[in-house]
This record gives C-alpha cells, structure tokens and sequence, in this order.
C-alpha cells in the first residue's frame, strides 16, 4: 500500500482539533517537538491517519521502538475520529498518560480502539510515546 499524502495546510487537522492541519499537528511533523503528551499522542494519532512512519519511529521511546512501520498490513483502514478522554503529567513532569478512544472502520465495519499510552520525556526534553494498554485486547 502506497503513503497516503500529507494533509495540505486548507484540511482540518486529523486530530479531532479545530485547527488547519499546519497549524496543528503539521508543526509537529515537520520538527517542532510536542509540548505535551497529548500534543505528541494526537500528532502520532494524525500520522497514523497520514501513514507517515518515520514521524512514528522517531517519536516512540527508545526501549520499545519497533525496527520499522509498515502500513502494508492496515488493507483499507479508514481514520474515523479521535476523543481524548484523560491527560496526566506527573509531578516531576517527566511522564505523562493519555486516555484516548480512536474510531476507524476496515471493510466497512466501525471499529473503536481504547487506549491509555504513557509517554516519557527524555534527557533532550522531548516527549516519546512508552507503550499502551488497549481495552479489550
């Protein structure tokens, strides 16, 4: 399966915000990191809609990093909406949680994943997205 193109900066932003897409997660894709953890987890969530694996790869800890992406096995999966159900940063401010539910449909049946991901900011003070537990899974 070929990439999906990249958002053009008219189109409303895959993450659910209000926002055009540069001026929300499209600032984050091209080098500016995330300032939060919800910021990292929705500019993660519209790369997965956008099929954009080296933003993944770079934004995912170290420790838990898969070797690569491939979007090969996804068939026809269509992004449908995301809604952040809960943020937390700890008190040191070097972890953070994000609740979040993601609707997509493949083969025309709905889907919804939810999910809690924890995030870590590292040494460069950047956010990297740890690990997640989906509900149900």
């Amino acid at each position: 399966m070929k990439p999906r193109s990249v958002a053009t900066s008219a189109q409303t932003c895959p993450c659910g915000c209000a926002r055009a897409y540069d001026a929300c997660c499209g600032v984050f894709h091209t080098g500016t990191p995330a300032p939060t953890p919800e910021d990292l987890m929705r500019s993660r969530y519209s790369a997965y809609v956008l099929q954009q694996g080296p933003y993944l790869l770079e934004t995912w800890a170290q420790q838990t990093r898969p070797a690569e992406m491939d979007f090969a096995g996804e068939g026809d999966i269509k992004w449908l909406g995301l809604e952040v159900k809960h943020t937390s940063i700890s008190m040191e401010g070097e972890s953070g949680v994000v609740e979040f539910v993601a609707r997509y449909k493949v083969g025309g049946r709905a889907h919804r994943m939810h999910e809690t991901s924890r995030f870590v900011r590292e040494a460069d003070g950047r956010w990297y997205y740890l690990d997640g537990e989906v509900d149900g899974a």
